[in-house]
């Protein structure tokens, strides 16, 4: 008995056979143009083994080799596998998709699996790559703490207490991140959405691939939100009661964002407000207050750029999501407004970030030509990513400004920390 899936060049399951059906246990009508093909594999062998058969299958032609897979009801079973590359109009148009043929073996094939598998296992569960939206608006509170708020007489910065509250809000951030995954795996959101942008938007997939369960993703949340929380006790016993009230803000925002009955996601725009606010403002205000024990102002929005840069990051990610959003009654901006007009909100976040970093360059005791240079940068890149949006954004090429956009943010961020310690 052989099994004959084909899929597009993202996994999404195009074709389902018979024999595939007898093999793993799906209907064809439960899985095409419904579920990818990892949800076949163990997501160890999803994460270490799946894009190195699919590389050579479009280098030489094709993949062939042992594995294990797994059936419907969770039962696994040793299989021979052979992938080739697909092409909808000859080779010359280009590869559209892959063909897997698979047959059952008797003998019992246990694929090993690496140490580096398993910290990226750590890595895709917690989406710790995009820490750098959190890290990058503390370093800029870090820089602009040392470098204008010393010199009020008898200021001093405290480099323990910048590291705590660097270390306090990368956790918040990361225990955000797994109550996210949570919430939207136990409302629906993610089991409806099929059309994500593997690794930019739909969420880390980590329970669907069977990395982490639905209960031990609360529980993992839960952890590193109270991790945050003792850094943030213990930052508020230190300071004072403004890093308390500015970490509650933080860990409400990030909480919320999914979590019912508020769900900020489904508030038309709060939940990108909140964005903004958790990942620029906040974030700073309180790497400065700790640092210094200084409330300033300035603090506050010296930050604003960077959480509207993160609100980009959100924005985009919600284009490929938003038919199955609005079916889970995610209401966020692209939802409310559709893809077209969602554009243009891009558009305005850019500008607004563009013009507030140029405003504060003037702004600064003595002016800032180095944070002029940045906001120059930051527009002439984001207009460049929206010329792309605005041509790609009903088709699957967007993940190009995907890419762009958090690489903006995180760019945007670090050289705006670095034009204030010039």
């Amino acid at each position: 008995m052989k099994s004959v899936i084909t899929c597009d060049m993202e996994g999404r399951i195009e074709t389902f056979s018979k024999g595939a059906e007898e093999l793993f246990g799906y209907s064809a009508e439960e899985v095409v143009g419904k579920e990818r093909v990892s949800v076949f594999s163990p997501g160890e062998i999803v994460l270490q083994n799946v894009p190195v058969w699919l590389d050579t299958a479009s280098r030489e032609g094709k993949y062939e080799g042992e594995t294990r897979f797994l059936r419907k009801d969770g039962s696994p079973f040793s299989a021979r596998i052979r992938i080739t590359p697909t092409f909808a109009n000859g080779k010359a148009n280009g590869q559209t998709g892959y063909c897997g043929v698979t047959e059952a073996v008797a003998e019992e094939v246990d694929p090993p699996i690496r140490w580096t598998t398993k910290l990226v296992k750590a890595l895709a569960i917690t989406r710790m790559p995009f820490l750098s939206a959190v890290l990058m608006p503390a370093f800029i509170g870090g820089a602009f703490a040392y470098h204008y708020v010393l010199d009020n007489p008898g200021t001093a910065f405290s480099w323990g207490l910048f590291l705590w509250a660097v270390l306090g809000v990368a956790l918040l951030h990361l225990g955000s991140n797994v109550m996210n995954d949570y919430f939207d795996v136990k409302d629906g959101t993610d089991g409806a959405n099929n059309n994500y942008f593997l690794q930019f938007s739909g969420g880390s997939r980590a329970i669907e691939l069977g990395l982490i369960t639905l209960g031990q993703t609360k529980k993992l949340g839960l952890l590193l939100l109270a991790a945050s929380g003792l850094i943030g006790a213990y930052l508020a016993w230190a300071t004072g009661w403004p890093a308390l009230m500015i970490g509650l803000a933080g860990l409400a925002i990030g909480y919320l964002y999914t979590a019912p009955p508020v769900r900020l996601v489904a508030r038309r725009g709060l939940g990108e407000l909140g964005i903004a606010l958790a990942f620029g403002p906040l974030v700073t205000l309180g790497i400065v207050y700790v640092a210094t024990l200084q409330l300033v102002p300035m603090a506050f929005w010296i930050g604003l750029p960077a959480g509207l840069l993160t609100a980009n990051i959100l924005l985009i990610n919600e284009f490929p999501d938003a038919e199955s959003d609005a079916l889970t009654g995610k209401n966020h901006l692209v939802v409310t407004f559709g893809k077209e007009k969602s554009t243009y909100i891009y558009l305005g976040i850019l500008l607004a970030a563009a013009g507030l970093t140029l405003g504060l360059s003037f702004a600064l005791p003595g002016g800032n030509l180095w944070l002029a240079l940045v906001a120059v940068l930051i527009l002439a890149s984001g207009l460049a990513i929206f010329r792309h949006i605005r041509m790609h954004y009903e088709d699957r090429s967007l993940v190009l400004s995907n890419k762009r956009t958090i690489a903006l943010s995180a760019l945007g961020g670090l050289f705006t920390a670095i034009a204030l310690i010039l």
